[in-house]
């Protein structure tokens, strides 16, 4: 008998009735020569420490490091896990060979791994791997089984991973909460949470330390067009493009030389610039235009579909996740735990017949029938496809759909579609003008053939039934602006005005810029090509990003304003308390990410990651316990703290004198100086800076060496 194992009832269904099972048993279905049987998910975890150590269950800084010789596995303690597990263990034990059908990926791997391992199965294994679950992928998969032991790196990789996060979560939380959670909470150390929520504090304190700078900026109006000063770039912007260059050389600017005039910080400057040139004419001085070509945008990555999906829908990145998720069980899009945006070549001969299968645009997809599809190598590259390709409808009609779902799966369906069109043609037109020597720029944009732009043109007329348009508000950034047409030479009175203008602080991280954030490790990057260079050094996996999000508002260390992200002032105050980098660290949390993904690929060893893992938390172990500053976390969040999953809870009112549950009964209550009392007083967190005033809140003078006392008025 062969027993083919999925990770969940729905996706062992549709197994069985590729393979022709169909009676149903007590945890299985048999029939064909086949018996299918399914996880929940996880069934098994790694053990506790007090599993390896009895005396490892009493949090104690004398225990610490925590270090097994040896990792184990455990059954998770459901009655439902033990009574499905004693099934697959059952017919594991009298197979005659296995099929792994769990999600072609590395969690995926793991979980059916370790089931096999405690279960005991000792006959051959054979490997399902498919990037949809249509009836036609399933069966072509089942033609081409592959042999466990080719997965084995997937599988060190994700073993290491798991181990990993295991040996740093448990030593740095207690090791954390103990030195200076004062006995009132858990202060929470992650591998990838606590550098995600170490870059929204960063992020904060720069907003809440950012001071405004006033500005003006000098235009005119000339046959109405407004035309702005010609800025000269500073030292600073000027090395920032040559960087670029050096980066990224294909998208370097032309060299235009440093003209215009300097930044007006004075009124009285710019007053005067506007007095010089009121009464003399305007004349144009050189009139360029120049064509050029969009491509369509990239299929979606996971990541990308959260950004796009947070910045339309303002879902989270853990409900797009859940949502594309759905969307792959209904079998109407591909595998979606993916962070590539290409296509492999195999792929591009089934694309007629999955557009064919769209039904519900066809106004879109008749025009691409009958004729050979465009294959471009920003769509269809091997090289940058590995385990999977890009998420792509499959040609199933869209069924059944929640309304969150049809505007997900029309986002998918349209990028794809997209990439078959031509690229959009357009003509920019750069007027610079001058008065009194002082020279003005106004830049036009017009649409010569729309080419792929018409799948998300308006008006919103060609829309399939049930879909609402997402493009509507993005779209209006890339309207035309055409200009009047203007001669060299010509000239003629205009208006000249000055406008007021300031420097504005950073934006708070939403979660569409947190998660490009985590890709890059931090590093802000609008270009695609320099965002895939950076892939490989970013901090947690698509499929974790949007659960490690979700842990920090559990954790109550960030909650949601609106769309944006705030740390709490615990979240705040544990990432001050943090001094190893590599705790905190987007970068260096990279790298131990790429590690991980080169073990995958069979150019690390998984016993070297694991023992620099090991020596790392040794040294941050030694590193807090001789901390003699007397640090601690002085802020308690209160489990109803307001958040983006939870409601507000009213509390009720303490009364006087009666001190905080779980508070130290010992500890009397501090003396909290006055406002005025504040300024110029050492820092209390990190002794070395005193008490400045910002905007919102009183902080530390330190703030840009790391320090992120903060005390709101």
């Amino acid at each position: 008998m062969i027993v083919c194992i999925a990770e969940k009832p729905s996706v062992a269904r549709d197994i069985a009735d590729v393979l022709g099972a169909k009676t149903k048993k007590d945890g299985y279905i048999e029939g064909n020569g086949y018996q299918v049987t399914w996880t929940f998910g996880h069934l098994c975890t790694l053990k506790e420490p007090h599993e390896y150590t009895p005396s490892w269950k009493a949090w104690s800084l004398s225990s610490l490091p925590m270090i097994p010789p040896r990792f184990g596995i455990k059954l998770i303690s459901d009655p439902g896990i033990e009574k499905q597990f004693r099934i697959i263990e059952g017919l594991m034990q009298n197979a005659d060979e296995i099929i792994n059908c769990g999600d072609a990926g590395q969690e995926g791997e793991l979980i059916q791994r370790w089931v096999m391992q405690k279960a005991g199965a000792h006959c051959p294994v054979k490997r399902l791997w498919i990037s949809s679950l249509t009836e036609e992928a399933i069966r072509e998969g089942f033609s081409k089984l592959k042999d466990q032991k080719e997965f084995q790196p997937l599988y060190e990789a994700g073993l290491s991973r798991a181990i990993g996060d295991w040996v740093l979560g448990m030593n740095a939380t207690r090791l954390y909460t103990l030195k200076y959670g004062q006995n009132r909470q858990i202060l929470s150390i992650g591998r990838v949470q606590t550098p995600t929520l170490a870059l929204i504090v960063k992020r904060q304190q720069e907003i809440e330390n950012f001071t405004p700078q006033q500005y003006w900026v000098l235009a005119t109006l000339y046959r109405e067009t407004t035309f702005s000063a010609i800025i000269r770039k500073s030292d600073e912007e000027l090395a920032q493009e040559e960087s670029d260059a050096k980066e990224n050389p294909k998208k370097a600017k032309k060299a235009e030389g440093n003209r215009g005039i300097p930044p007006i910080t004075d009124l009285a400057t710019g007053q005067a610039l506007m007095e010089r040139i009121k009464n003399v004419p305007f004349t144009v001085t050189e009139v360029a235009k120049k064509q050029g070509t969009e491509a369509p945008p990239r299929l979606f990555d996971l990541t990308s579909l959260q950004v796009e999906c947070n910045k339309k829908f303002a879902y989270s990145a853990d409900e797009t996740l859940k949502l594309i998720q759905s969307l792959y069980e209904k079998k109407v899009t591909t595998y979606p735990r993916v962070d590539t945006t290409f296509l492999s070549d195999d792929i591009y001969p089934k694309c007629p017949n999955i557009l064919a299968g769209l039904t519900p645009y066809t106004v879109f997809t008749a025009p691409l029938a009958g004729q050979k599809l465009i294959k471009s190598k920003k769509v269809f590259d091997n090289s940058k496809v590995t385990d999977h390709h890009a998420i792509i409808p499959t040609g199933q009609p869209p069924v059944n759909l929640t309304e969150m779902e049809k505007r997900v799966f029309d986002l998918v369906t349209r990028r794809f579609i997209a990439v078959f069109y031509p690229d959009c043609k357009f003509a920019t037109t750069t007027v610079i003008g001058e008065a009194d020597s002082i020279e003005f720029k106004a830049t036009g944009k017009q649409i010569l053939d729309p080419g792929w732009r018409v799948i998300f043109a308006k008006p919103q007329t060609n829309l399939p039934e049930g879909m609402t348009d997402p493009d509507a508000e993005a779209r209006e950034n890339d309207e035309e602006h055409s200009l009047p047409a203007f001669v060299k030479g010509e000239s003629g009175p205009h208006l000249p005005k000055l406008d007021e203008k300031w420097t504005q602080p950073p934006r708070p991280y939403t979660e569409a810029t947190l998660l490009r954030a985590m890709e890059t490790a931090g590093k802000l990057v609008d270009n695609d090509e320099l965002r895939d260079a950076l892939k490989e050094n970013g901090i947690g996996r698509p499929s974790t990003r949007a659960a490690i999000i979700e842990t920090l508002f559990k954790r109550h260390y960030i909650r949601k304003e609106r769309k944006n992200l705030i740390a709490t002032p615990t979240g705040i105050e544990l990432v001050g308390l943090i001094r190893e980098e590599l705790l905190k660290s987007a970068e260096l949390t990279g790298i131990w990410e790429k590690k991980l993904r080169e073990i995958e690929k069979k150019s690390y060893d998984a016993t070297t990651f694991l023992n620099e893992l090991k020596q790392m938390v040794s040294e941050i172990v030694h590193s807090v316990l001789s901390d003699n500053t007397n640090r601690r976390v002085t802020t308690i969040e209160e489990t109803a703290t307001k958040t983006a999953t939870t409601s507000t809870v009213k509390q009720p009112k303490k009364k006087a004198g009666t001190s905080r549950k779980n508070a130290s009964p010992a500890t009397p209550a501090p003396t909290i100086p006055s406002d005025n009392e504040l300024v110029g007083k050492s820092c209390p967190l990190c002794g070395k800076g005193t008490i400045i005033k910002g905007k919102t809140a009183y902080g530390c003078s330190e703030w840009k060496n790391g320090c992120t006392y903060r005390k709101p008025f």
